[in-house]
């Protein structure tokens, strides 16, 4: 089982709880992104920068996952291709994604795009949490400990 990470997007506190639990539970953890990514000397952790553009970090992570790798990432359309790989997806504000709620989050997020493409304003997610950052390492515990059985 490996984690892999779209790097990008994912806020300090949440990659700071994946390096802790990666080496705590010597499970293989790579932060895919566009940039160069500082991480912590460990032989579990690696940062992986990938060419500049669009959705690049995206489609390498879906090249390379196997079913039962987790990918943490809050781009439902990359959490879709994931689930449909045979891997599992949790967003970093806890929402684990499954075959069976995957879609709902697609077509929500399809709308909300047409909706602002259209010239409503959303406002955009709320700030990250102490509650998000709680949900977040719940979900990846469960994860981890049912992946170890």
């Amino acid at each position: 089982m490996h984690i892999w990470v779209d790097g990008d997007a994912c806020p300090a506190v949440v990659k700071d709880i994946l390096f802790r639990a990666a080496d705590r539970t010597q499970t293989s953890l790579t932060l895919v992104a566009n940039k160069l990514l500082r991480v912590p000397p460990s032989p579990y952790i690696r940062a992986l920068q990938v060419a500049h553009g669009f959705d690049v970090a995206d489609a390498h992570i879906v090249e390379q996952i196997q079913p039962g790798d987790l990918v943490i990432s809050a781009d439902i359309p990359l959490v879709s291709q994931v689930i449909d790989k045979g891997g599992a997806a949790l967003n970093p504000r806890g929402t684990f994604y499954t075959a069976e709620n995957v879609k709902e989050h697609l077509a929500m997020r399809n709308f909300m795009e047409e909706m602002r493409s259209s010239g409503m304003e959303g406002g955009g997610p709320p700030p990250f949490s102490q509650a998000d950052r709680q949900a977040f390492a719940n979900q990846l515990d469960r994860f981890l400990a049912g992946a170890r059985r």
